[in-house]
């Protein structure tokens, strides 16, 4: 992973310490590298790791931060530092007694992933023991320990990384091997150590929503690993899609911002929206989209947490020329947190910061002095589970700077990240321009995006499935007459009369506009439900007519010509197409097919099902039901 970090064996505090002041220094002054393994000033984060099918966190990825005011506080820049002064080696085994401390100083379940590099693991002052006498002192057990390997560059000793994993697992550790797909050697290794985990490099789930071939490398990965034993855990995952494909391709455990950023203070639960996606964690990846009105408003539904951005706290006791240094450098910091074991007790707002700061004489009266001195005292702070539409409530009807200076996201009273005014109005109004681009807004069915896509997952999934167009006859004379309400009414019914004959496991429905609908389906009985539909429409539509109407079974109204004609009921007209493996290459391909059919549905008066011969395998299956 990108913000992964190499965590090697785990040396006591003197015996580092000693090696670096023995290590000649070649300049005048300490090294900014040296200095931060002299001082141990490296921070902790750790990223959860979420079961697909439960939601509950196996465990969570250790990460390292160099000091936040430093180049070097990414990891990148850490390791690459590292290198270039031949410090690997100590700044690995420092990061790993940093992440084995904070892991458990902060009382985190589960599971702690620590990534290890060949090069270290095969290093010759690699030492025996040393992890299992550092984990002890801090009262961690091999059981809830994996490690995980993570290449950089290629293993040459490929044997020795064996017995060296082999030593470990034998002492009680699990494995796992790192962005599987990346590395020089993971597939070998894989083969011959057998691990107990695999984590899939995030440039194979990044997209796979939409990638036909991303779906299959991860289907062939996972083939493997039910084959051998072992759980794959899919990094990377940024968006509710993928994360949906990952679920049901069965691959057990998911990593990614969409789950959780990685924090010092992470999550101990999944967020009620995951929570909610995995509720449907039963359907197959063919009706992912499937709708209703609950469906759609989900989005409505999201929480504060959806607004959260990690910016590293501050402790009241920081020197505000640090907080200077920290806003000069990164000129889109709106407020850094001010937070003492954990909890927020402060912000600290940019402008009024650095407008008290410019002031004469005062950087020079208020460098030294602590920052907790320049806060707001009182932050709003917001539990990560508070509904935006409840918090924009409450943000209109609070203080005026609370919007400005923004607010503090917390999980039971601890720290989580910050969130800003422009940030809540961000997300709202992304929220409704998602929901007009892929909820029709008239029945909230799927609109024509997630129809398209949900046709070229079928496609890409290599299953047969039917295509049905539904339309209305004699729609528009029905709307002329009777006013658009009752018009939409009558859509409305159909919706709700075509989505009760689908199965909400196999069966997908989309409005396309209109009075058009489109079902694309699995289930065994497909045509039973539809000829179920039409007798229901036949049933429900008679209560939107008039008694007159109904005993002449259709009325007199204007034309487009102004010419007074008869019109008959409105009924409903299904046209399906089979769509079989390798038939079809695109969704324009198969929405033409299902619009073949149902012409020829429509040339039949009433309620009808035309059921394209051509595209069925079974001869005696009837090419025309009328059901008026």
């Amino acid at each position: 992973m990108h913000a992964a970090i190499a965590v090697k064996e785990c040396y006591s505090m003197p015996s580092l310490i000693t090696l670096l002041q023995a290590t000649p220094n070649h300049g005048e002054h300490m090294s900014p590298l040296r200095e931060i393994l002299k001082q141990r000033k490296l921070s902790a984060l750790f990223q959860p790791i979420m079961d697909m099918k439960s939601g509950v966190f196996l465990g969570f990825e250790g990460l390292i931060r160099g000091p936040s005011d430093s180049p070097l506080h990414s990891p990148i820049n850490l390791f690459n530092a590292a290198a270039e002064e031949n410090l690997s080696l100590e700044v690995e085994m420092m990061c790993r007694q940093v992440v084995v401390e904070t892991f458990v100083k902060s009382n985190l379940p589960g599971r702690l992933f620590l990534n290890v590099s060949p090069e270290t693991l095969l290093h010759p002052s690699f030492k025996d023991g040393q992890t299992l006498a550092c984990m002890a002192k801090v009262g961690l057990s091999p059981e809830r320990v994996v490690i995980e390997i993570t290449e950089n560059q290629p293993t040459y000793d490929f044997s020795a990384m064996c017995n060296a994993l082999l030593h470990y697992r034998a002492m009680g550790f699990q494995i796992a091997i790192d962005d599987l797909g990346s590395g020089f050697s993971s597939l070998r290794l894989w083969s011959e150590l057998r691990p107990e985990f695999i984590k899939i490099d995030m440039h194979f789930v990044q997209g796979v929503d939409t990638d036909p071939v991303k779906l299959q490398f991860l289907k062939s990965i996972q083939q493997i690993a039910q084959s051998c034993g072992t759980h794959v855990i899919a990094e990377g995952i940024e968006t509710d899609a993928e994360m949906m494909v990952i679920n049901d391709l069965d691959i057990a455990f998911g990593q990614g911002y969409h789950i959780a950023r990685p924090s010092p203070t992470p999550p101990l639960l999944a967020a009620s929206e995951i929570s909610s996606s995995l509720s449907s964690a039963n359907f197959p990846v063919a009706s992912r989209h499937m709708a209703s009105r609950e469906d759609f408003t989900t989005q409505a539904k999201a929480t504060a947490h959806k607004l959260l951005n990690h910016i590293d706290p501050v402790h009241p006791d920081t020197e505000n020329e640090h907080i200077f240094q920290r806003f000069s450098e990164n000129a889109k910091l709106r407020a850094i947190p001010v937070v003492k074991n954990g909890i927020p007790v402060g912000l600290i707002n940019r402008y009024s910061f650095i407008d008290r700061f410019a002031q004469p004489f005062q950087r020079e009266l208020l460098g030294k002095k602590p920052c907790f001195l320049s806060s707001n005292e009182r932050p709003l702070m917001v539990e990560k589970n508070m509904p935006i539409e409840e918090l924009s409530h409450f943000l209109v009807d609070a203080d005026e700077r609370y919007f400005n200076d923004g607010f503090i996201i917390t999980e039971q009273g601890r720290y989580l990240g910050v969130a800003s005014g422009q940030d809540l109005l961000r997300e709202l109004t992304q929220l409704q321009i998602e929901a007009a681009r892929y909820a029709n807004p008239l029945t909230l069915l799927p609109g024509n995006v997630p129809i398209n896509e949900q046709i070229e997952l079928l496609l890409h999934s290599g299953k047969s499935f039917v295509a049905c167009y539904c339309d209305l006859d004699n729609f528009k004379p029905y709307n002329d007459a009777y006013s658009y309400r009752k018009g939409d009414e009558m859509i409305q019914l159909t919706g709700r009369i075509l989505s009760w004959a689908c199965d909400p496991k196999l069966d997908f429905i989309g409005h396309i506009g209109g009075d058009d609908f489109i079902l694309l389906m699995q289930s065994r009985d497909w045509q039973s439900r539809c000829e179920q539909a039409l007798r229901s429409f036949e049933q429900a539509a008679s209560l939107l007519f008039s008694p007159e109407h109904l005993a002449a079974n259709g009325y007199e109204s204007e034309d487009r010509n102004n010419q007074t004609r008869f019109h008959p009921l409105v009924s409903l007209s299904i046209g399906a197409c089979h769509v079989a493996p390798g038939k079809y290459y695109s969704h324009h391909e198969v929405s033409a097919a299902a619009t073949a059919a149902k012409k020829m549905a429509k040339r039949t008066q009433g309620n009808s099902l035309f059921i394209e011969q051509r595209s069925i395998d079974h001869a005696n299956q009837p090419g025309l039901a009328n059901y008026a």
